[in-house]
């Protein structure tokens, strides 16, 4: 099954376009790297899938949801079904680790109950359920990374997508955020993960992971 298709997709901005030529096919339970250098499109082609951004030719479908059809109310409910991951973590500074992630959870109205439980089973799947009572600045670049993961897990995302995420972290803890997303990967759940680091991939090679190169706007395998 088809969790996200971007099909003929062009993003035009001032001074020039953004993208010319973007197809890109994740299926369920996939691992691919979106890979490229700096300023190639790779933000963009996620912010498409989030529908932040909207392609000024060709579609994006994410599971039910099409970019040609899909109505400004119903963005957020796409977005529940995705979890997203930014390289700066983005990490509300004056809450705790558990806070941070229960917040995902509160804003759609969940029930108190229901919050306790899946925060503590996604900061457990990080490896961080110790921690929840700390606030950001206590943890490490990559406890706050497992911090920002856990948040992005805690709605059952059938996606992730992760934008450059170990982009500030050295290569010691890059291996364990890798090693954290293949584990996630493994229990089923896709994986989109943009990055110009080619290391990542050719580093820790797998069947279940797949390469998309993104250049002068355009894609290629």
């Amino acid at each position: 099954m088809n969790v996200v298709r971007l099909s003929n997709v062009k993003v035009r901005y001032r001074g020039g376009e953004g993208l010319k030529n973007v197809n890109l096919l994740v299926r369920n339970g996939e691992f691919v790297f979106l890979v490229g250098p700096s300023g190639a499109g790779k933000s963009t082609v996620l912010r498409l899938i989030y529908m932040a951004e909207r392609p000024a030719d060709g579609q994006v479908v994410v599971g039910q949801f099409n970019s040609n059809a899909i109505t400004p109310k119903e963005v957020p409910f796409l977005r529940r079904q995705l979890g997203i991951i930014f390289q700066d973590f983005k990490l509300l500074e004056d809450r705790s680790v558990y806070e941070n992630v229960a917040f995902t959870l509160q804003v759609t109205g969940a029930k108190r109950k229901d919050v306790k439980r899946k925060v503590l089973r996604a900061l457990t799947n990080v490896g961080l359920s110790h921690k929840r009572y700390k606030m950001p600045h206590e943890l490490s670049g990559g406890e706050q990374q497992r911090v920002a993961i856990a948040r992005a897990l805690v709605n059952d995302p059938f996606i992730l997508l992760a934008d450059e995420p170990t982009g500030n972290l050295d290569p010691v803890t890059t291996q364990g955020i890798m090693a954290l997303l293949e584990k996630i990967n493994a229990r089923g759940t896709a994986v989109l993960m943009a990055t110009h680091n080619y290391s990542l991939f050719e580093s820790r090679p797998s069947p279940r992971k797949r390469v998309v190169r993104i250049e002068n706007g355009m894609t290629s395998t």
